[in-house]
Parts: C-alpha cells; structure tokens; sequence
C-alpha cells in the first residue's frame, strides 16, 4: 500500500515523538523521585495523549 503526504509527516511526528521521549529517559536518571513522579504527573495530565490517540486510531 502506498502512503499518501499526509500519512509520512503524521509518521515523522511518531520519530519526533520518539526522539524526544528517548531524551527524557536519558535524563530521569539524574532525577531525584520528586521530579520524577512531579514529571510522571505532568505526563499523564498532558492533552492530548499519545494513549489516547492511539485508542482513537484503534478505534477508526
């Protein structure tokens, strides 16, 4: 199946939103566990998220 223009750049948005989420495995390690839990937290209460997302493309 070919993939259209709009399929690859949602495609790289997913390698953007991967580099970025390596970046920040990188850095928990020097995190002390209130930043990391205080960073947790920010995670699950940013909109839109990437879990829900993919529940949507599940979804169709």
């Amino acid at each position: 199946m070919q993939a259209t223009g709009e399929l690859i750049r949602m495609m790289n948005y997913v390698d953007d939103i991967a580099a970025t989420v390596r970046r920040i495995h990188v850095g928990i390690s020097g995190m002390t566990p209130e930043e990391r839990k205080r960073l947790a937290d920010y995670m699950r209460s940013s909109e839109p998220s990437f879990v829900k997302t993919l529940e949507m493309l599940d979804k169709g």
